[in-house]
Order: C-alpha cells, then sequence, then structure tokens
C-alpha cells in the first residue's frame, strides 16, 4: 500500500493541500514502513491546478495524510478511491506508523455535502437570508447579508 503524506518544507505535515508540491510517499504493508521517497511536483502538477483530477504522479496512493483538505478535494480523492486523511500530528513518519496502528488521531473535518453545490438559503426572521456558496475548488464561504429596510 503506498501513502502520501503532504509535506512542503519536507520536515512538517502541510495545512494546504492544494499548494503543496512536496510529498512524502511511504510504501507499507499492515505493520511497518518498508520504504519512503520524496516526491516533488511542479506548480503545474499541484492538485490545485489540476482540478478536477489528481495528479498523475499521486494516482497510485491509497492514502493521503495532511493537515488540511478541503470539500472539493476530499470529493476528488474519494472519487478515486483515496483515503484523505486530515490530522493535527505534525511529524510525517509519526503519522504513517500511528496510521498504520490504527491510532492516528484525526481532525474533526467540515462536512462536504455533494448536493449542495449551488447557493441555498437559510431561514432567518425580517426576510434576512444568508447565501453559500462554493468556489471552483469547493471551499465554502459566506456572503454578507445587507438589509437596507432597518435602521440599527
Amino acid at each position: 500500500m503506498k501513502i502520501a503524506v503532504a509535506s512542503q518544507n519536507k520536515t512538517n505535515i502541510t495545512s494546504h493541500t492544494g499548494r503543496c508540491k512536496n510529498f512524502w510517499i511511504y510504501e507499507v504493508n499492515s505493520k511497518e514502513i518498508l520504504s519512503k521517497e520524496l516526491l516533488q511536483l511542479s506548480k503545474e502538477e499541484t492538485f490545485l491546478n489540476t482540478v478536477p483530477h489528481i495528479p498523475q504522479a499521486l494516482n497510485n496512493i491509497q492514502v493521503l495524510i495532511s493537515g488540511g483538505i478541503g470539500c472539493g478535494l476530499m470529493n476528488r480523492l474519494e472519487d478515486q478511491g483515496i483515503e484523505g486523511i486530515v490530522t493535527s500530528e505534525r511529524e510525517p513518519d509519526l503519522a504513517v506508523i500511528t496510521y498504520l496502528e490504527n491510532s492516528l488521531v484525526k481532525k474533526l473535518s467540515q462536512t462536504c455535502d455533494r448536493q449542495r453545490r449551488h447557493n441555498s438559503k437559510s431561514d432567518k426572521p425580517n426576510g434576512m437570508a444568508s447565501l453559500r456558496r462554493q468556489d471552483l475548488y469547493g471551499h465554502g464561504y459566506h456572503l454578507p447579508t445587507i438589509d437596507l429596510g432597518r435602521t440599527v
């Protein structure tokens, strides 16, 4: 099995996987690390620049460990059968070892709802609605609400 760990500075686990160009690739069995090598991508090969695909060099991994993965990327990984894991662990080797031991502490990540890729309105009093949108990469953001009919 192959596990990729996002590590932009080649020392710590990176929290912005989409822009990451450096990944430690681990070949593992169910109990131990068999080998480790550094994969360096060009800017054009990053997740951010290969939307909607997975970078070619990472097609053969089964797990991706990172400090942060957005909904768009998490959905792309899932579509390729790759397990995306977000963790607070900073040390790549330790993250892989604890993953193999089934004790890697995973961060609670945002819920990625594939059905809500369009604007949605919430039920707020006085007709005030908060619009939620997602950009091209699946990152959600809220548009400010302005109610011109009310004085404060």
